[in-house]
């Protein structure tokens, strides 16, 4: 699946919004089903299967965090959400139910655009080889058959569990993480009393593999949600802590 004419399920109910989404993903030589009711995304969906979904939360029918889920039981396409809630905890929600990406109403039409091509470009990685066996991220290597970790040629020492949450970061690179799906992935729950020992954990990677901690590249936090693993690193011989 090519990034270029994939197709682009809108579920978005204001028409004048709409519509100009439309215009500018055809524009941009993308393929585009449209419908302003969640139902109806649901039909389309199941019917025509879309490469990506973007997804207002306020329909007029059925919410779209329902649309959200139904479409995550069955399928990993990626899911944008386009909403004027913008509270942490609609972030949190939509993103724990299988949201991708959540962008906040009002946006710039290219700020979506942007974002769409990160999500096809991880898709498309995804899919043409998910059990990579070594990672090159920047000046980070990650080699998964051996559990041996590189940062510019030198081995790191990771404890299992940094081990494990570097593991997550790098499968999901590119992708917002809440802390929520992180304490999940990393010891089956997400309770309130491990979040002081995620911090600890990211924070303790973040001295191991970051060339600069105080200036993160690689592990990014998203304030009030959690965080994302960069998947667009500069290269290593331009990776450097800049001091000023």
């Amino acid at each position: 699946m090519a990034t270029f004419g994939a197709t682009i399920l809108v579920v978005e109910d204001e028409p004048e919004l709409a519509s100009a989404l439309e215009r500018s993903l055809l524009a941009h030589g993308y393929r585009v089903l449209s419908t302003g009711r969640g139902e109806e995304a649901l039909a389309l969906f199941a019917r025509a299967h879309p490469d990506l979904v973007l997804l207002d939360l306020l329909l007029p029918d059925i919410s779209g965090l329902e649309v959200c889920r139904r479409i995550r039981a069955a399928s990993s396409t990626p899911i944008i959400v386009l909403s004027v809630k913008n509270s942490e905890h609609d972030k949190v929600e939509a993103l724990d139910l299988g949201a991708d990406d959540y962008v906040a109403k009002p946006f710039g039409i290219a700020e979506v655009l942007a974002r769409i091509r990160v999500a096809l470009r991880r898709l498309e990685r995804q899919s043409g080889g998910s059990a990579e066996e070594q990672v090159h991220i920047g000046p980070l290597v990650i080699d998964f058959g051996r559990r041996r970790v590189l940062l510019k040629g030198r081995d790191i020492a990771l404890t299992p569990t940094e081990y494990e949450l570097l593991r997550i970061f790098v499968m999901h690179r590119g992708k917002l993480l809440t802390r929520q799906m992180l304490l999940h992935m990393l010891w089956g729950s997400a309770s309130h009393d491990r979040m002081h020992s995620l911090h600890v954990y990211v924070a303790q990677l973040r001295q191991k593999i970051e060339p600069c901690p105080g200036e993160p590249r690689l592990i990014l936090t998203i304030p009030g949600v959690g965080y994302r693993f960069s998947d667009e690193v500069e290269a290593a011989d331009k990776f450097d802590c800049r001091r000023s």
